[in-house]
Order: C-alpha cells, then structure tokens, then sequence
C-alpha cells in the first residue's frame, strides 16, 4: 500500500495498514516526515474523557461532542461520520498515551484539557501549544519501529493507471530529477489542504492542493470547497497562526477603542465562539473602522492578564512566535491578529471508509483518502478547533484498515511504464521551454484568493475572480523552469504546484459561485441569509476537456 503524505492521517493509515497485516506499506512524502503539516497543529485534539467538570458539576459525554460538532457544521455535517469520530475520540487518545504521547496533565496525573471555541466543555486535549508536533513525533516512532518504509523528497505528480482505478504513482524524485513509479493496488491520499492559494494563510508552503488536484484528474468528485475556514488569530501581517488556545487559555480580542467586541456578536461565548463567528465578527470591527495599526487592519489578542509564569508553561510556542516574528512578547504587549486562510472543510468526496468517490457516488477502485484533503462530513460548514486532529487520526485509522482488507487487481505493466515514460518525457521538455514562472504565478493566485474569495464574498467579486483563475490556470499549463538542472530543481515542483493550485482554486470559486447563501465558513454580502435549498453539497469535477464543473451531491443525514 503506498500511503502520500505523513500527516496524522497518512501516519494513522500507514501503521493501521501494517497492523491488520499487510507487510508492505510505503509512505511518500515532498518532505521530512516530521516536517509535515500536523506539527504545525497547537491547540489540541478533542475527546470527551471528562477530566475538567462543568461548572454545574457534570461530566462532558461523546453525545454532546457530537452535538457540538453538528450544530457548527450548520446543516452540513454527516451524522453517521459525527458519531463514529466522536465516539471513537477517547480511544485515540488513549492510544496515543499508550505509544508514549506526552500531553500536558492535571495536578492528579490525569490527562489535562482546555476550552476550545464551539465546544460545550474543557475537551481539548493537549500538549502545551505544540499538540500536532508531539502527535507527529510519537506516530513517527511507532511507524519506523513497524518497519514502514519512507520515501522522502519524492514529490507526486501522477496518479497512474486506467479507467478502471488508481494503480500507483508517478513522482519526481528531488535529489536526483528522475521519475520514480511505485504500483501499488491500494493508494492512500493525505496531502493535506489547499490554504496556501490565500496570500496570508497558516499552512506550510508545501500544501498546494495536489492529491487533491491529481484526483479531480483522474476523475474524482470534490465537496464544500467553498467552505474555507478562516483562523480569527493570525498574526499580523504575516497569518502565522497563534493558537486558538490563546482564546481557551482566556485571552481577549480588542479593538482601536479598547472594547472587548466579541459582547457585541457572542455575549455568552465571547472569545470562545466558533472560529466563523469570530471571525465574522472581527471582519465586521476591521470594516468598521475599528482596526489597529497604520492601516487599520489588525485587532489585539491580549494575554497579558494571564501572566507570565502561565504563558510559558501552556503558550511557549506561541510567546517563541511572536517574540522571533514581530519582536512581541505577550507577557507584555498585546498581540496584532486579522483572520487568516487555515483550513479546508472541503475536500475529496470520500464515504465513511474512505474510498474516493466519483461525481456520481461511485468509489475509484484502489484509491482512498484521509485527513484535510478528504471530506468526510466530519466538519461541515464550519470546523470546531481541536476536530481536525481527531478527524486526521481517528478516520486515517479507519481508513488504513479498510484499504489493508482490499486488494483489487493491477492492470498490465505495460501500462504503468508508458505513463511513467510519458511523464518524463513531460518534465525533459518543461525543463527547456520558456515560460511564465511559477512563482509569480503562486504570488498572483494568492493576490485573487485573498481579494475576491476572502472572509466575506459576492457574485461580482468571485466572477472577477474566476476570470482572474483561469487566466493563471491556462499560464500555469505552460509553465516552466528558468533553472535547468535535474536534482533539487524546487521551481520545477513549482511548475507542477501552480498547476494543482489553480486547479483548485478555480473549483473553489466556481463552488462559492454557486452556493448563494451565507453559512458557516462560507459568508455571501449579496445572500446574506441561510438557505434550505441549499442543503447539499456543492461538488466540483473535471469533464473530458479540463473544465471545471459544478453540480451536487445529496447530503446523509441519518444516523448508524
């Protein structure tokens, strides 16, 4: 099985896979396995154990987990995906303790957890402010002693095979140039999400949309990409993410006049409301005029009040941010945040063991997906912070252990080797062409995302959007690198990047385009409103040409 990407999904699917007893399991990754995006992750992963009780003396429970995650979702939250993750939340946990993952602890020993926006209890367990990273270290371990092997700095660039299903990958191998092929008749996408087509975003610049993209080519259908969840706590002006644990720690937002404005949009929740209405909100202040700074588009995180003897021991990730980034200390200043590009809540249209599906609901034989490139009806429109980690974990698991049971026949050789050939044929004759280059192609969809596709849209504004899209779409299919050389040649991966995240991209307008109504993630000026006719799923696919189009998808609304 080869699994792409070694996230907490890719990492879970991978060790999974190797448990039920399929011997050879490969991981390919454009990276370090450790440097891949989930270290990123501060907050938490949440699990209903019920160590803090309630201000009323009660426990936490899965059921209200899972009403929690519904109610965020707003309508578009699969109840059958809901349950099975939140039910199966404690159990992860507990495997990671049991792998050696070292999380923070109450005073008794216990595992310790926190406030996180949307949710109705402390359930957000963590490690400091650096949860993803000890989750990733600790699933790295456990995957080199399975004897797993890694294949790093192989960047994918095809998904192989026929009609028929998915039968490996081609990939270009950085050290050296040349195209390696891997068959395998059970492939596992989790490559992550799509943030980096937004100018200020929290991802890694490595998240360019590409087992996505390199699915919807192989004829794969893809949900809710106009559901894009925008962080409330970038760091200004870069939109390095400061964690929402700031907020659960007991953090304030403050505007220019020194207000607490979240008693104007949540007076019960305050800072701790879903990430989309404080963001909303925080829109609402900057457009206002009630931003800070020069150009008045920031507000101020303060966590001042917390001390410093608490910002070291549960926010040292983000003091060590902001004190090297803007030169900040949040035990003395307060800090500049404006909503940031953080996560897609859309993704591959996959069913709850994680086939990869078609636009007509059937699933791509040998291909699967987990984790944020994945839509599983985990999130819906609206993602609660410390869900995505659990998500990754408890549905790579699943999805791992479904693959290792299938084991559907390759075509023949011949085929594998003709595309591999073809690819490297591809990649000889970018290499000595001119054309646009990458990079000013990734600056300028950044430029469009952030402008017409943004917190806040309209019809007019994502039309000029789209016609922007597809503009640098038809410049990137002609890409090439200025640098010639075989090994280390990042700017013809960029090449390739471009490509995929304008595909995307353009899926992603196309969808917002066609879901005329506001919800969750997704905020329309000229619809302002919710909408029941709306209560589906946008899905985005290519024809045989290459265009993108839109059509939709029913939602399941019933529970196991």
């Amino acid at each position: 099985m080869i699994v792409i990407g070694f996230g907490v999904a890719g990492a879970w699917a991978a060790i999974a896979a190797h448990d039920a007893g399929l011997g050879d399991v490969a991981v390919v990754s454009k990276v370090h396995p450790l440097r891949s995006h989930s270290v990123a992750a501060q907050g938490g992963i949440a699990a209903a154990l019920g160590n803090v009780a309630l201000a009323d003396g009660s426990s936490d429970s899965w059921e209200s987990h899972v009403a929690d995650t519904l109610k965020s979702g707003q309508g578009l939250g699969d109840p059958q995906v809901v349950e099975r993750v939140c039910r199966e939340a404690p159990e992860i946990i507990f495997a990671y303790e049991h792998m050696g993952c070292h999380f923070s602890r109450l005073a008794d020993g216990r595992i310790a957890q926190r406030p996180f926006g949307g949710h109705a209890a402390p359930r957000a367990v963590y490690a400091a402010d650096r949860t993803g990273l000890v989750l990733l270290h600790t699933l790295y371990e456990q995957a080199l002693a399975r004897g797993i092997r890694f294949y790093e700095e192989l960047v994918v660039l095809r998904l192989a095979g026929g009609d028929e299903g998915c039968e490996g990958v081609l990939a270009l191998e950085l050290g050296t140039g040349r195209v390696v092929g891997l068959r395998s008749p059970r492939t596992v996408l989790a490559t992550g999400g799509h943030a980096r087509a937004w100018s200020i975003h929290t991802n890694t610049l490595t998240n360019t949309g590409d087992g996505l993209a390199m699915a919807l080519r192989r004829g794969a259908a893809a949900v809710d990409l106009e559901m894009l969840q925008f962080h409330p706590t970038g760091l200004y002006p870069s939109g390095v993410l400061l964690s929402e644990a700031c907020r659960g720690e007991g953090g304030h937002l403050v505007n220019a006049d020194d207000e607490r404005f979240m008693a104007r949009y949540a007076p019960d929740k305050m800072e701790l409301a879903p990430r989309d209405v404080v963001t909303r909100a925080e829109h609402a202040e900057i457009e206002a005029g009630r931003g800070v700074g020069d150009a008045k588009e920031a507000l101020w995180l303060d966590l001042r009040h917390l001390g410093p003897a608490r910002i070291r021991a549960a926010l040292p990730e983000v003091q060590r941010l902001t004190k090297s980034l803007v030169g900040f200390d949040p035990a003395i200043d307060r800090l500049p945040i404006r909503p940031t590009a953080h996560y897609a809540m859309g993704g591959l249209a996959v069913d709850i063991e994680g086939h990869v599906l078609t636009p007509g609901g059937a699933p791509i034989r040998g291909l699967f997906a987990a984790g944020e490139c994945a839509c599983s009806g985990m999130h819906g429109a609206n993602r609660l912070g410390a869900n995505s980690l659990l998500e990754g974990s408890v549905l790579g698991r699943s999805t791992g252990r479904i693959a290792a049971g299938e084991a559907p026949a390759l075509g023949e050789r011949a085929r594998f080797d003709d595309q591999a050939r073809s690819l490297a044929e591809e990649i000889d004759a970018r290499r000595g062409r001119k054309g646009p280059s990458p990079w000013s192609l990734l600056e300028r969809l950044g430029a469009t995302m952030t402008r017409w596709c943004g917190v806040a849209r309209d019809g007019a504004g994502l039309r000029e959007g789209l016609a922007e899209v597809q503009r640098l779409r038809a410049e990137a299919a002609i890409s090439a690198p200025v640098d010639a050389e075989a090994a280390f040649n990042y700017e013809l991966v960029a090449t390739y990047e471009a490509e995929n995240l304008t595909l995307v991209a353009e899926a992603t307008i196309r969808a917002a385009l066609a879901r005329e109504e506001s919800r969750g993630a997704h905020v329309r000026r000229d619809h302002p409103a919710r909408d029941p006719k709306h209560d589906r799923r946008v899905a985005a696919f290519l024809e045989g040409d290459g265009q993108v189009t839109i059509s939709s998808m029913p939602l399941r609304r019933e529970r196991p």
